[in-house]
């Protein structure tokens, strides 16, 4: 099964702690500290797999955990690192944080192998905290924690070229006649559910790869039918070639159906409405040559300055042409692959060298959390959702202001102001 989008959570290894150990040797009566380090946390990795051409694995397994790292020992032996973990993707899989939707990597283009999430360091043992005045720490330092996100995969598929057109238009056809694609065929609507690629072979190795985007419906940029699992696929293609049925089966209007796909794509997406495009009039072995369909395609094309062609996918006619005209616009365009931005930043997010501040508020009988650190984390998160309050829950723990209100006085029941947010404080469950 084909299966372009899956959410997953991932977790980085938390870092071993620091040992407290002191060293207990025949004859030496008061041996020194010998704790030693923690291992740091394992990493989480994406590494593209080209073997894999689907999501699928990632719908019976949703949690992706690496090792934590080991305690320190005694006689100054650090504990062993946490084994990372190297989650696989298919080339073309878009990793977006999921409460925020922004990207935090693409797996396309040079980039193959990438740290999402580093693991939590080790914590430092005893041994390194003697000095000439404290001989005897009884302390180490605990390891990180580790980091975790929940995230939304989604495959972006990559080919050179993109077939668009309604249903019924005869992309499968020419996808089959014309590439190593074998496609389901028929006659009826959404034959194709499922990104089709296949590779046309040129001589003299001008060869490029089409994908056969299933076909749109009117509403397909607000996600009507599968609108969006479809648009996201032509995303990173470099030339469109735009397939209309120029019989005018079913009473279609071939150059409306032309103006509505353009009209989901400017809604969809900017960018996939400057691609260029090659308009495809199909199916002429059925139709009559002076037909008024095929004089109004070829004066559309003419007053929006599109390379036009008439075929017929079915005997072949008009195909070759098309073929090296396609290939010779893609020479043109060059060879540079869409890999969209990194936007998220973990470290950004939780703030980590921010300051912030924790008090008591007599008047308003509040406690009160302000500075730089919260207010970044409050401008990343969407507190009226409960994954996003969750997320600013871990964050308040993670960083230790809780303990530190409670140091304060905070009990259940009381009231914790965040800027402009306000609320009363429970224990949950962890």
């Amino acid at each position: 099964m084909f299966v372009d989008s899956a959410k997953i959570f991932i977790k980085s290894g938390k870092g071993g702690d620091g040992h407290v150990s002191f060293r207990r040797e025949l004859y030496v009566p008061a041996g020194g500290p010998d704790g030693g380090n923690g291992g740091r946390g394992g990493d989480i990795i994406f590494e593209v797999d080209t073997g894999l051409n689907t999501l699928g694995e990632f719908r019976s397994v949703r949690r992706f955990i690496a090792e934590d790292g080991e305690e320190g020992r005694s006689k100054r032996r650090s504990g062993k690192d946490g084994k990372d973990l190297v989650i696989r993707v298919p080339e073309g899989t878009v990793i977006r944080e999921l409460e925020t939707g922004k990207v935090v990597t693409d797996m396309s283009g040079d980039n193959r192998r990438e740290i999402v999430l580093k693991g939590g360091r080790g914590g430092t043992g005893n041994m390194n905290y003697a000095t000439p005045t404290m001989q005897a720490p009884l302390y180490a330092k605990p390891g990180r924690p580790g980091r975790e996100l929940h995230v939304l995969l989604e495959l972006k598929v990559i080919a050179d070229v993109g077939l668009l057109g309604y249903p019924n238009v005869g992309k499968s056809t020419f996808l089959a006649a014309t590439t190593n694609a074998r496609p389901k065929i028929a006659d009826y609507a959404f034959t194709t559910i499922t990104p089709n690629l296949g590779v046309v072979d040129l001589p003299g190795g001008a060869g490029f790869v089409i994908a056969d985007i299933p076909g749109l419906i009117d509403g397909a940029a607000e996600g009507v039918g599968l609108g969006h699992d479809f648009l996201k696929h032509v995303e990173r293609t470099r030339l469109l070639l735009h397939l209309v049925d120029a019989s005018g089966f079913e009473g279609r209007d071939p150059v409306e159906d032309i103006e509505n796909i353009n009209g989901e794509l400017a809604k969809y997406s900017a960018a996939l409405a400057e691609l260029p495009q090659i308009l495809v009039a199909n199916k002429i072995d059925i139709v009559d040559p002076d037909s008024d369909n095929l004089a109004r395609l070829r004066a559309y094309a003419e007053a929006h300055q599109m390379p036009y062609f008439e075929i017929s996918a079915v005997s072949g006619e008009g195909v070759k042409p098309l073929l090296y005209k396609t290939s010779e616009m893609l020479r043109e365009i060059g060879k540079k692959p869409l890999v969209f931005e990194r936007e998220f930043s973990f470290d950004d997010l939780v703030g980590d060298d921010l300051p912030y501040t924790v008090s008591y508020d007599e008047k308003a009988e509040e406690y009160v959390v302000e500075g730089p650190a919260i207010e970044k984390m409050l401008g990343y998160t969407n507190l009226m959702s409960e994954k996003g309050f969750l997320f600013f829950q871990r964050f308040l723990r993670e960083r230790g202001i809780l303990d530190q209100l409670k140091e304060l006085g905070l009990k259940e029941g009381d009231t914790v102001r965040l800027y402009g947010h306000v609320f009363e404080f429970y224990e949950d469950e962890e």
